[in-house]
């Protein structure tokens, strides 16, 4: 079904000889080890279209029945393997038995909401509860202050455990110890060598850890630390088989963290997000359930649903509404509250969108002047929402292909502060110039991993910012170019798209970060059949020489280049690029191209 083609190749030339397409981008055919898809395909009993796919995401033939089948006994870490696990794990029972009160302190995203709602649940299965603590995005700002440790303290907390954030909270964590409070980080972000003094430092990012899981998301982080809770129960005798909590309970929030904060799906990460799906996918999760409804998600659940439709209501929360609803949500059991708070979390992410919408404008009007002469663009205005910048940050690198920093700007404040979120493209490390710029002073605070950060400025630095992280990023940028090119699986006629192929494809989900989507080709097709539709979607119909035509559709393209040479419906020919979904409409299934880039082909 994957056409043989003599113009695919791999690296140089460039596929069908795309240097450049319509959206400024090279196409590239991923390479892949012809004896590999050959072992695959006989070992699995899979066709050389499945075969093919899985070699080229560097699968060995070893490797792929685990790929096909991802299992977490195949993959799970030791936790002893992480610095200082056991040592929390011990800490959180010494505390459990002792009756100590404790506090779970959150980051107010899904990564954040998940990993609380882990720990809570776990809590409530031996009748324990626990405070949660989750900090206000706009009053607060990211992660753990000496003002929030007070405030448990005054609740009564004895131990707190923070959750997606800490790592780097080296003044909140020494003002925790100078009171007397006991603080258990659990987190994956970048962090110093230096070490924050507290009683436990859970990080497979931090210098000294061994376990080789750095690619974890907090959930995942988390989700491992249960099982070292429950591995020290039993050690202490507490657990028993009459008590011991299945884990799986909770693997759907697991991985629900694991795909909406955007790490690799691989190894662990593929075996949490494939089997946390299938639990997903029943809604026996109250609060999962309520905000399905809300999204109108039916059916079983794929790393869409979690990124698309239910993540960024959780997040809504956090950036334009209260900021501990998508934790109160995961972790209660009363249905008329989850559904009132599923009801609010919908309305706040239509807000969000709203607001999103008009930073995304006015980023834009200000980066289009200094797009091609910089390796870094830097947005920055009065009054932009915090909870948004990054999400607009997201969609400006996606446009120009280049790291992207929105500074919401508070000139109001004593002393004026921006707050800036920025997120970068495969082969720059954005987390690590904002840890560098921080260490030079030209930062209050920043800092985040290789495809992410966030900071903190004097306004009056921003344009030093610019020069010097234009300066650091530039040669990674250029050395990253061919990692930015799109990459295809192969080429496919449009009598090619068939249902059995979208099918089979789908064998290689969950698809995410780590595992792209398969993507393919079709050369020399026309638009026979074009129209906007929603507010800047583009269905179409295709039709290669030979008549053969498939229907599709271009999201948020009508006013690019690539919706106008759609729109315009001429007799030029393309090269489309893009995957294949599977639709249901009216009990039948059928294909359709998901178009991501065209190129002008020669008649």
């Amino acid at each position: 079904m994957l056409d043989d083609n003599p113009t695919l190749t791999n690296g140089s030339p460039p596929l069908l000889g795309v240097s450049r397409s319509l959206s400024g981008k090279r196409w590239r055919l991923r390479e892949t080890d012809e004896s590999a898809v050959v072992t695959i395909a006989r070992q699995q009993g899979v066709p050389d279209a499945l075969a093919r796919v899985i070699a080229a995401r560097g699968i060995t033939a070893e490797a792929a029945a685990g790929f096909l089948t991802p299992r977490l006994r195949d993959s799970f870490p030791d936790p002893s393997d992480f610095a200082d696990m056991d040592k929390a794990a011990s800490l959180v029972w010494d505390a459990i038995e002792a009756q100590r009160p404790m506090a779970v302190f959150a980051d107010y995203d899904v990564d954040g909401a998940t990993s609380a709602a882990q720990l809570i649940r776990y809590f409530r299965h031996f009748d324990r509860t626990a405070d949660i603590y989750v900090p206000d995005r706009i009053e607060e700002g990211y992660g753990p202050s000496g003002a929030a440790f007070e405030t448990l303290q005054a609740r009564g907390a004895e131990l707190v455990i923070t959750v997606d954030c800490g790592a780097a909270a080296h003044a909140a964590l020494e003002h925790a110890a100078g009171i007397g409070l006991d603080v258990i980080v659990i987190d994956h972000h970048l962090m110093d060598a230096a070490m924050p003094p507290a009683a436990a430092l859970v990080n497979p990012n931090r210098s000294d850890d061994k376990s080789g899981c750095g690619h974890l998301a907090a959930a995942g982080v988390t989700f491992i630390f249960l099982a070292a809770l429950n591995r020290e129960g039993r050690r202490r005798g507490t657990i028993t088989p009459n008590n011991e909590p299945d884990l799986l309970d909770w693997i759907d929030l697991a991985a629900l963290g694991t795909i909406c904060d955007v790490v690799p799906l691989t190894g662990v990460n593929r075996a949490i997000t494939a089997q946390g799906l299938k639990a997903m996918g029943r809604w026996s999760h109250l609060g999962l359930r309520c905000l399905a409804e809300a999204s109108g998600v039916e059916g079983e659940a794929n790393t869409y649903h979690a990124g698309f439709l239910i993540g960024p209501r959780i997040n809504a929360g956090g950036r334009v509404g209260k900021s501990d609803l998508g934790a109160t949500l995961l972790t209660t059991e009363d249905e008329a509250l989850a559904r009132r708070i599923a009801g609010e979390l919908d309305a706040l992410n239509a807000e969000r969108r709203s607001i999103e919408a008009d930073v995304q404008e006015a980023a834009l009007a200000q980066l289009e002047g200094q797009a091609s002469e910089r390796a870094i663009l830097v947005a920055a205005g009065e009054g932009w929402h915090p909870g948004v910048i990054g999400v607009v940050a997201g969609r400006l690198k996606e446009k120009f292909d280049k790291p992207v920093i929105v500074i919401g700007l508070d000139r109001a404040a004593s002393p004026p502060i921006g707050k800036g979120s920025g997120r970068s493209v495969p082969g720059v490390n954005l987390g690590g110039a904002i840890a560098a710029a921080r260490d030079a002073g030209l930062l209050l605070s920043g800092g985040g991993h290789a495809m992410a950060g966030g900071l903190s400025i004097d306004p009056d630095r921003i344009t030093e910012l610019v020069a010097y992280l234009d300066d650091r990023l530039a040669p990674e940028l250029a050395a990253a170019a061919d990692e930015m090119a799109l990459r295809a699986d192969g080429v496919l006629t449009a009598g090619g798209i068939t249902t059995e192929l979208a099918q089979l494809l789908e064998r290689a989900a969950p698809f995410g970060q780590g595992n792209a989507e398969p993507r393919f080709v079709l050369p020399r097709m026309r638009v026979s059949f074009a129209k906007r539709v929603g507010t800047d979607h583009v269905r179409f119909t295709l039709g290669d020489l030979d008549g053969r035509r498939v229907d599709g559709i271009c999201f948020r393209c009508a006013e690019t280049p690539i919706g106008e040479a759609l729109l315009a419906a001429g007799p030029g020919l393309f090269h489309a690029f893009g995957r294949l979904k599977l639709d249901t409409w009216q009990g039948r299934e059928r294909v359709q191209l998901h178009l991501e880039d065209l190129a002008t082909a020669a008649e």
